[in-house]
């Protein structure tokens, strides 16, 4: 089971974990990722290409699948405007074993940072916008991987 979600309205991880604990294996995990507030960050406006972005996480995803034993995998990111504690992105996996779960939802959150085609434009409380960059750890992270 694949299941990939590109949405504007809040998620609740505790509805995504039972999803995944029901498929019967013994190891579940999951990260959730949060906006933070750094710098006096007001609101961080996510964009994306419709179409585009869920082909991307789901190639993602089915090389998780590849690379793994999995029972389940859940991909969740939001956009729209988003203010500091919101919700913004979710990845589950859902194996017979702990460590297939644990290292495919590393895999595919180091993969999302990099590959899933959002852009994200920060706003700050002293009025400052900017455009969020690509970041140097980021494609670090995901080139561990391999290709």
């Amino acid at each position: 089971m694949i299941a990939i979600g590109v949405q504007a309205e809040a998620f609740d991880p505790g509805v995504e974990l039972t999803r995944l604990e029901a498929l019967g294996g013994g190891g579940v995990a999951s990260f959730t990722g949060l906006v933070r507030g750094d710098g006096g960050l007001v609101e961080m406006m996510l964009e994306h290409h419709p179409g585009m972005t869920e082909k991307a996480m789901r190639a993602v995803a089915e090389e998780a699948a590849r690379r793994w034993p999995l029972l389940g995998i859940v991909l969740i990111h939001r956009y729209g405007p988003l203010v500091p504690g919101d919700r913004i992105v979710f990845v589950g996996t859902a194996s017979a074993h702990r460590a297939a779960a644990l290292e495919a939802c590393a895999f595919l959150i180091d993969w999302l940072k990099t590959a899933a085609p959002f852009w994200k434009r920060e706003r700050f409380a002293d009025g400052t916008v900017h455009w969020v960059e690509a970041k140097a750890e980021d494609d670090a992270a995901a080139a561990r991987w391999g290709g």
